[in-house]
């Protein structure tokens, strides 16, 4: 939220890349120094890792969470994703959950699809089992 509130939305998506991958992938969890290096992974003050340990962005960071879960509904947890509905309004939807992540053409038809049953209004849910755990590559 920080980050948002002092450098712009268009930073969220590297910085959220650079985190994932450095918690996730690269196995550093939810640390201070994660945070520090995907700062500096991005090219982000350092200073703003301070913001982790206050409560400065407290209040702002449950309302964001909250604008999303609105959305979806109480009984889903997170990721969630908001695309337009067929008038325009947004749709939410618990996910989504692929690994490995598709690229390319795939990740075109995957968003297609999204796009595709959020025109739906009575569509809720399509899942299934997972068959392997997450694959980052």
């Amino acid at each position: 939220i920080a980050a948002r509130e002092l450098h712009g939305d268009e930073v969220l998506g590297k910085l959220y890349t650079a985190l994932g991958t450095r918690i996730h992938n690269g196995g550093e969890g939810p640390t201070h120094d994660a945070i520090v290096g995907a700062l500096e992974d991005v090219r982000l003050p350092l200073s703003l890792a301070d913001y982790a340990e206050k409560d400065t962005y407290d209040t702002a960071l449950r309302a964001s969470h909250k604008e999303g879960i609105d959305l979806v509904g109480q009984d889903v947890g997170t990721p969630v994703i908001a695309v337009p509905g067929p008038t325009g309004e947004r749709v939410a939807f618990f996910g989504p959950v692929v690994t490995p992540a598709p690229k390319g053409e795939e990740a075109a038809r995957l968003w297609d699809g999204t796009l595709a049953v959020a025109s739906v209004p009575g569509f809720f849910e399509l899942k299934r089992t997972r068959t392997q755990g997450p694959i980052f590559d």
